[in-house]
């Protein structure tokens, strides 16, 4: 009897505080349901107040070069294959691999005595013959005087003129036998057609050689000057044309395969004849003194070729420009510190700097960093730094 009032006393406060536990769940709950509309509403507020921290540059006039970029190759304008134009052994090399010679300079010698020999049995022909055709000369004007003294008969005065005319042309054979056995032993004496510089020799003396010879003597490379040939697309053509047909030449430069070093200056003053129907492009021929010989036969090079120079061109730094639905624009900086979107008309730009034909004027300030957050109306503050100056008058205060 005592135990069952016991129970009922219990059973009131455990409900309550099942009712307590419910009430606490249902307001975690709420709060965090309500919590992060509550706290995006202010972010974004937050957001909305804050002005940009951007970099900008005013719009302003300079000289813009306009400089194409264009691949080459370095090409002598001289190379010579040294190939010997008579058989025999070499006697002599008279030059270092890698020596500078200058035209006329001799380079190796074939034996001559050979052909001297062949000279000197020719010559001695020669002579023989000019000693016949002397005596022929002489009977012949016997002859033509007897003939007119009817004292000899017309056969043999003929038959000595013709005699004469034999002689005459087997003269002139030995004559052209002798100047050709002079050449040859001339070809004996190899000489360097051109200034240049000598390969590495493919025979050394006592070496037999032969006329025709597969890969020749050595190779002699004019380095003083030397060329530069590199192609321009077909679109940039006419450009290139109404300067060269205005001007005597235009100036290239010959920078490093890797773009990082200027090698030489030279000049351009003549264009191909015809375009290359393969790769759509037209080859150049630029010449360059080379006195350093920093240009190197087959090297590869870029070719920076100045077209033209645009005089006083509005320009902005070409991380300004941006492009949208409506083209290319910029982000234009206003008196009350919002930004504003310009449409543009770019022209020429290079590596740093973009033409403005139209959309800006001279001393607009464009933003050229922190673009990413900017919308039409966005306040913004000029952040220090390079080609940005901090404006006073739009500080924030601590």
């Amino acid at each position: 009897m005592s135990a069952a009032p016991a129970s009922e006393t219990r059973q009131p406060g455990r409900g309550k505080k099942w009712w307590i536990i419910g009430a606490a769940l249902v307001a975690i709950l709420l709060f965090l349901v309500l919590r992060p509309h509550a706290g995006g509403g202010q972010t974004t507020m937050a957001h909305g107040d804050v002005a940009q921290a951007v970099a900008v540059e005013a719009a302003h006039r300079a000289d813009v070069p306009v400089i194409l970029q264009l691949l080459g190759t370095v090409v002598p304008i001289t190379n010579v294959t040294i190939t010997p134009r008579v058989s025999g052994h070499i006697l002599a090399v008279y030059y270092q691999e890698g020596q500078h010679v200058h035209r006329g300079d001799e380079l190796e010698l074939i034996d001559p005595r050979p052909y001297e020999a062949t000279l000197h049995q020719y010559m001695g022909t020669l002579a023989a013959d000019r000693a016949q055709l002397a005596k022929a000369r002489v009977d012949n004007a016997r002859y033509q005087k007897l003939i007119k003294q009817n004292s000899t008969s017309a056969m043999l005065a003929q038959d000595q003129a013709f005699t004469v005319q034999q002689l005459e042309g087997q003269v002139a054979f030995d004559e052209a036998n002798v100047r050709n056995a002079a050449l040859n032993v001339l070809y004996c004496h190899i000489v360097a057609p051109v200034d240049g510089r000598v390969g590495i020799r493919a025979l050394d003396a006592g070496n037999y050689v032969t006329v025709g010879q597969s890969g020749g003597l050595t190779t002699l490379t004019q380095m003083q000057p030397i060329s530069v040939i590199f192609t321009l697309p077909q679109n940039s053509l006419p450009d290139v044309q109404d300067q060269l047909n205005s001007h005597p030449s235009l100036t290239v430069e010959a920078w490093s395969s890797d773009n990082t070093r200027r090698l030489a200056t030279g000049t351009v003053n003549a264009l191909d004849s015809q375009i290359d129907t393969a790769t759509g492009t037209v080859r150049l021929r630029g010449i360059f003194p080379n006195e350093t010989e920093r240009l190197f036969p087959n090297e590869f090079v870029n070719a920076h070729l100045l077209v033209q120079t645009l005089k006083d061109a509005l320009v902005v730094p070409g991380n300004a420009i941006q492009t949208g639905p409506d083209g290319a624009f910029v982000y234009a900086v206003q008196r009350d510190m919002t930004v504003a979107i310009r449409l543009v008309k770019t022209g020429y730009s290079d590596d740093h700097h973009t033409v403005i034909l139209s959309g800006l004027q001279e001393g607009d300030q464009v933003v050229t960093d922190g673009v990413n957050h900017l919308r039409p109306g966005s306040r913004v503050t000029i952040a220090a730094g390079p080609g940005s100056s901090p404006n006073p008058a739009t500080t924030q205060p601590h």
